[in-house]
């Protein structure tokens, strides 16, 4: 039987190819944003995108923005299609089906789930929704990093590129979560913005 996580690199490497051709001399990056239906750790998604030069250079057009940075690398200021992505995949009954019942068998086989009436305390269920987060989150780091090592960027953009992970529910780690995922030399400008790298005033 398929793995989660087998079932989240085939549909990564499906989005991948759903980029449209005539954009990907304009990719400068792979957007992996991290969330959740109705903010419940135990129904957590990837949605898998893009940015283009094209949009960025139109965002700062349009904003007159002196903030190149933002304009670049900051979800907010994405099109949908690096902010809500291309595809969702993860524990997402409407848009992938099959994932919401891979990941529900994995995490009761491995002890994390729980059901709302389950005789749990806050705080345990806590530790369950702190467990569950990041167990997804080590998900989505190997697989932008295995997406790295297979090659399959390279041979999809014909060069190397980011793989850029949004953390919705904590917008610091997307720093730590994007180092852990590529190679350093990917994510150079990106990591510059990167708070806990700052010399300490």
């Amino acid at each position: 039987m398929t793995t989660f996580r087998r079932h989240m690199e085939q549909m990564a490497l499906r989005t991948l190819g759903e980029f449209p051709d005539e954009l990907i001399s304009d990719i400068y990056v792979v957007t992996f944003r991290i969330d959740s239906v109705d903010q419940d750790p135990r129904h957590p998604y990837v949605a898998i995108g893009y940015n283009t030069e094209t949009g960025v250079a139109r965002q700062l057009a349009e904003t007159g923005s002196s903030e190149p940075w933002e304009a670049r690398w900051n979800y907010a200021y994405f099109p949908p299609s690096g902010l809500e992505g291309i595809r969702i995949v993860g524990h997402h009954p409407e848009h992938d089906p099959v994932g919401a019942d891979l990941y529900r068998r994995e995490a009761v086989v491995q002890d994390l789930w729980y059901e709302d009436e389950d005789d749990l305390s806050e705080q345990e269920q806590d530790e369950r929704d702190e467990q569950l987060a990041e167990h997804f989150n080590t998900l989505c780091v190997d697989l932008a990093r295995q997406l790295h090592a297979d090659g399959r960027l390279v041979g999809v953009f014909g060069r190397p590129l980011p793989v850029i992970l949004y953390n919705m529910f904590d917008p610091d780690e997307m720093f730590a979560l994007t180092a852990a995922a590529n190679p350093p030399e990917l994510v150079t400008e990106f990591m510059s913005e990167d708070p806990g790298a700052q010399p300490q005033a």
